[in-house]
């Protein structure tokens, strides 16, 4: 699923979730995130794994404004899961920021 930072669905492909509570969520854990990574001096976000009982809930920054959330089976390869999405977030990012861009121009 791809979301804006404050919880606004752009795209998603989930089966047994409800997106828009999905991207609230994982709007609030960016914040969260955010904050302790900037409290223990370790700079801005970049992903966020957390690790259940089922699965992963996987969230990586993607450009300035989105951020994509992927749900993971607990026999996931999170290693692969990590180098495919961090490869897709840049251009995920470049592509919603520019879109945000084209709109606040005249």
């Amino acid at each position: 699923m791809v979301a804006s930072t404050d919880g606004l669905v752009i795209a998603h492909l989930l089966a047994n979730a409800e997106p828009d509570g999905v991207a609230a969520l994982t709007a609030a854990a960016l914040g969260v995130g955010a904050r302790l990574t900037d409290a223990v001096g370790h700079g801005g976000f970049r992903e966020l794994l957390v690790n259940g009982e089922f699965g992963y809930v996987a969230t990586y920054a993607a450009g300035t404004a989105s951020v994509l959330t992927l749900l993971a089976t607990a026999d996931a390869n999170v290693g692969r899961l990590n180098i495919e999405a961090r490869r897709a977030c840049p251009r995920l990012g470049a592509l919603i920021d520019g879109a945000l861009q084209r709109q606040r121009q005249p």
